[in-house]
């Protein structure tokens, strides 16, 4: 099962996250305005020019597993090592963030400007539309949030988990993984996540929750400038 980790996006994107994808047969990205981030086939023989066709310039995208040569008209911005963690605890004996509310479209411009602070990851208005997320709210505040994205198979990505500085400390960020990892395990999904290599403290964490790294794979920030 875990091989499924291999090229994980584009096995969403040409499996059950088609209907948002843009692009070919070879190269695939979300549509603007879900997630900036898109995958290849063939990552080892990249289709930089199928891709190039549904890109605009200007725009950056993500892209996890790539390493071959970057072409004329792209910029590489970032190259780092990103860790693939699977969950290997048990299944949480209760949700652990009753309150939690569900976010939906109606939610969008809170949790953008939310991660535009906290910075987890690449996110968009219709991430939301990629999975169950779920915030902690203080009055109309969005104190914190988690979601899922990618997905193939019997895996299922936790994503987007941050939580506004002025409310750090009270666990938020962990309780809410904690249920989407509950609720995963009750569909017979095995959860896992994505940490940037040089992340010591989320590393850490998520050892300390009960994920395991099965992988390491590449992230590359590529801004499409023509």
């Amino acid at each position: 099962m875990l091989y499924l980790l291999q090229n994980i996006v584009w096995r969403a994107l040409s499996g059950p996250h088609a209907r948002f994808a843009a692009g070919t047969d070879t190269a695939r990205r979300y549509a603007p305005g879900y997630s900036p981030v898109a995958a290849f086939l063939d990552p080892g023989s990249a289709d930089c020019e199928a891709l190039a066709s549904v890109c605009r310039a200007g725009e950056v995208l993500y892209f996890e597993g790539w390493s071959g040569p970057v072409p004329r008209g792209w910029r590489l911005e970032t190259e780092k090592t990103m860790l693939q963690m699977v969950w290997e605890g048990p299944m949480p004996a209760a949700d652990e963030a009753p309150e939690a509310v569900r976010l939906g479209p109606e939610h969008a411009g809170r949790a953008v400007a939310l991660t535009e602070l906290t910075r987890p990851g690449p996110f968009a208005p219709g991430t939301l539309e990629l999975g169950d997320y779920f915030g902690c709210f203080e009055g109309d505040r969005l104190m914190a949030m988690a979601g899922e994205r990618f997905t193939a198979g019997p895996l299922r990505e936790i994503s987007g988990v941050c939580t506004d500085p002025d409310f750090r400390g009270r666990g938020l960020a962990r309780r809410l993984t904690m249920k989407l990892i509950r609720r995963q395990m009750q569909r017979g999904e095995t959860t896992f996540l994505h940490v940037v290599g040089d992340n010591r403290p989320a590393r850490t964490l998520y050892e300390n929750m009960g994920f395991r790294t099965a992988r390491e794979t590449l992230l590359r920030i590529v801004r499409i400038e023509g």
